[in-house]
Formats: structure tokens, C-alpha cells, sequence
């Protein structure tokens, strides 16, 4: 197998093992199901489609680069360091930021669809 295929079959690793042993990955993965049902009942546009798209995999990029993160601070050290508590926070917080930014994308996207079903 070529050097460019075993990449994929590295990341596909990756991704089950992110599946498989990190419970905020599984929350992040269960938000889009529920926003793409949404979507999809909806009837989004093809451009808000676009950005669902962008935001949610940026946010679960920022989770698998958090994830790295962290699990390389626990290569490193696995006893009380303030810098890596630091760089852990850091990661964490960059998700919450990416996060906080996909509600409200998400607010501004579905909420004219659910007012305009509540009001009907």
C-alpha cells in the first residue's frame, strides 16, 4: 500500500479512536446529527448548508487537535506541571471559542426557520 493510502488508513485510525474514547467528540458528533436533521427538515439553503458544513468541521478538528494535545502533555508528563496545565487549558479553550461560534452561527441560521414554524 502506498505511503499516500496509509495516511488515510492512519486518520481513519484516528477518527475511531476519537469515537471511541472521547465523550466530548460523541457529544460534538451528536449535535451535528441533530443540526443536520434540522437542516435537512428545514430545507436549508445550499449556502447554509456550506457553513454547517465549515463550522462543524472546524469544531471537530479543533476537538481531534485538542485531544493531541492533550494526549501529548500526558506523554510528556503525567504529574502536576503548570505549563501543561496551561497548554491543556489553552486547547480546551480554543474549542469552547470554536464552539460558543457554531451556536450562534447555528442560532442565526435555524432560528428564522423555527420562528417562522412556531408562527405558522
Amino acid at each position: 500500500m502506498s505511503t499516500f493510502l496509509k495516511g488515510f488508513v492512519y486518520a481513519r485510525n484516528g477518527i475511531i479512536f476519537l469515537v471511541k474514547s472521547e465523550r466530548n467528540f460523541r457529544v460534538h458528533l451528536v449535535v451535528l446529527i441533530l443540526v443536520i436533521a434540522l437542516g435537512w427538515y428545514f430545507s436549508i439553503t445550499r449556502n447554509e448548508w456550506l457553513v454547517i458544513i465549515l463550522t462543524s468541521s472546524m469544531i471537530l478538528s479543533l476537538e481531534a487537535i485538542n485531544t493531541s494535545l492533550e494526549k501529548l502533555c500526558d506523554l510528556y508528563s503525567k504529574e502536576e506541571n503548570d505549563q501543561i496545565r496551561v497548554i491543556k487549558d489553552i486547547a480546551g479553550g480554543a474549542v469552547l471559542i470554536g464552539a460558543f461560534g457554531a451556536a450562534i452561527i447555528g442560532a442565526i441560521i435555524f432560528c428564522p426557520y423555527i420562528c417562522s414554524y412556531l408562527m405558522a
